[in-house]
This record gives structure tokens, C-alpha cells and sequence, in this order.
């Protein structure tokens, strides 16, 4: 007979001694460190020189963390942080926002694009995002971990009880909430999956822009979706008939079918595959 519900009574803390490990900040670098790896295996796939991935993990690393603390900052609590504009380098309080996070990929990868690669965006958009899929999972799970972003009451059986949570202890307490950080993980699970099979079995990355389409409809598609029972993240949202994280996911909902639409009515261009490093020598010569 299943349980009624589940108490979540994980420490968000892993080591706490001289140093501070947290779940969170674990699923954070395993996600990149993954990401890393699956990024070098589609680079050195299609031939491209072994710096482009070092220099793209330096642009995406310093955008996600930057533009994910400026989303928090400017999109859910500009009236705080316009009056103590100190605390917005103070992010082991807290505060990252997915959607200001997607924003600064996307200018780190367009200026990675004219700086490095010398390429359509588009390109480094279809072999990233799959890699993005998986970190964002990870991340959600991180966000359990810390008992966080979870969703509004539920009888249905796999629900939680965040019994470390301040916010559910005040909201909540004694009722069990929907696990919306696993909701999302598995729907960027899948889409991680789905991915890696059109990008490995299916040649998709031959379709320029049908990848990224297919990361921004499934990520911020689900993301609406699941909003719909997610505990507000601020206070200002409870008046709302969409909420903050759903009002900015219909863009990229938006976006992502637009590029899925014009991908498919493209003609397919094909790539070689060589499955090795290109000669950074040959390729500056190439140029020339």
C-alpha cells in the first residue's frame, strides 16, 4: 500500500566542516562537468578545433550564473534589490532565475559565435541545448535537495512534506505539496533524451535551428504547465492570472515553434562527419 505522502527531510548540506558542499551547488558541477564532456564528443564529431569547447564553457559558465541572479534581481524583486543594490552579489543567500539564465546564454552564445566560431548562433544553439536540458534537470534536483520551488497542496500519494522548509512550515505545514522540482526534472529528463536520439540517430543538427526549437518548446512549454500548481516564488505573483515564470515562458514557447517551423521547411544541409579534432593550422590557413 503506497503512503499517503512523503516527508522530505533531506539535509541540504552535504560536508559542513571547514568547508561548505551543498547538494545544490554539487548538481550544479556535475551538470557542467557533463556538459562539458557530451559537448566535446559532438564537437570533435563534426571536426570542429578543441579550444571552441574550453572557450564556449567560459562564455556559458559566467552567463548562466550572471544572467540568472540579474533575472531574479530585475524580473521578481527589483523593489528589494533597487534599495540594496549591495546584495545583489550576495548569491549564497539565494535568488536565480531559469528564464534571466536563458537570456544570458543566448547573448554569451551569439557574442561566442562572432568572436570564435564564426558561425550561424544557430549552430552552437542545437548542439548546446541538449547539454542544457540535462544541467536543468540536475538543477531541479538540487532544488529538491534544498527544499525549494515546490507546488501548492495535494492528496495524491507521492506527495511531500518539506519538513526543512521555512516557507512550508509558514504556508503549509502539516499538508503535503506537489514535488514540482521532480515534475520539471523529468520533463527535462525526457527532453534531454529526445534530444540526444534527433541530434545521434536522426542527423538533426543537419536542420539548423530544429534542436534549439525543439529545448525552448519542451523546457518553457512544460514550465507553463507546471506553474500552474508551483507555489508563488513572490509575493506580487498571487494577484496574477499568469504568473511571473509563465508570462516569460510564452516567448520562448513562441520562439521555439518559429524556429521548429522554419527548420523543417529548410533543405537539410549536410555535415561531414569526421570524428576528429581539426587541425587548427589547416583551419587558419583555410581562412586565409
Amino acid at each position: 500500500m503506497l503512503p499517503s505522502f512523503i516527508t522530505w527531510d533531506v539535509s541540504p548540506t552535504i560536508i559542513d566542516s571547514f568547508i561548505t558542499v551543498r547538494w545544490y551547488g554539487l548538481m550544479f558541477a556535475i551538470g557542467f562537468w557533463i556538459g562539458f564532456n557530451l559537448v566535446s564528443k559532438m564537437f570533435k564529431h563534426e571536426g570542429v578545433p578543441e579550444r571552441w569547447v574550453g572557450i564556449l564553457l567560459i562564455y556559458v559558465g559566467v552567463a548562466t550564473i550572471v544572467g540568472s541572479r540579474l533575472g531574479h534581481v530585475f524580473f521578481y524583486q527589483w523593489d528589494y534589490y533597487s534599495a540594496h543594490p549591495w546584495k545583489i552579489l550576495a548569491t549564497w543567500e539565494g535568488g536565480l532565475a531559469s528564464h534571466g539564465g536563458a537570456i544570458g546564454i543566448i547573448v554569451a552564445v551569439i557574442l561566442f559565435s562572432i568572436f570564435t566560431t564564426k558561425r550561424n548562433p544557430l549552430w552552437t544553439f542545437d548542439r548546446l541545448t541538449i547539454v542544457i536540458a540535462l544541467v536543468g534537470c540536475l538543477i531541479r534536483i538540487g532544488n529538491l535537495m534544498n527544499s525549494e520551488i515546490f507546488g501548492y497542496p495535494t492528496d495524491l500519494p507521492w506527495g511531500f512534506k518539506f519538513v526543512r522548509s521555512a516557507e512550508w512550515n509558514q504556508l503549509y505545514y502539516g499538508l503535503a505539496c506537489h514535488p514540482t522540482q521532480l515534475y520539471e526534472a523529468m520533463c527535462y529528463l525526457a527532453l534531454f533524451g529526445i534530444m540526444m536520439w534527433m541530434y545521434w540517430k536522426k542527423n538533426c543538427g543537419e536542420r539548423p535551428g530544429l534542436l534549439f526549437g525543439v529545448f525552448l518548446t519542451g523546457t518553457f512549454g512544460s514550465r507553463f504547465l507546471i506553474e500552474f500548481i508551483k507555489n508563488d516564488q513572490v509575493a506580487f505573483e498571487a494577484t496574477m492570472t499568469y504568473n511571473m515564470g509563465q508570462l516569460l515562458s510564452i516567448p520562448f514557447v513562441l520562439l521555439g515553434v518559429a524556429l521548429i517551423v522554419t527548420a523543417l521547411l529548410r533543405k537539410r544541409q549536410e555535415i561531414s562527419y569526421p570524428d576528429r579534432w581539426a587541425d587548427e593550422k589547416m583551419t587558419k590557413t583555410n581562412k586565409r
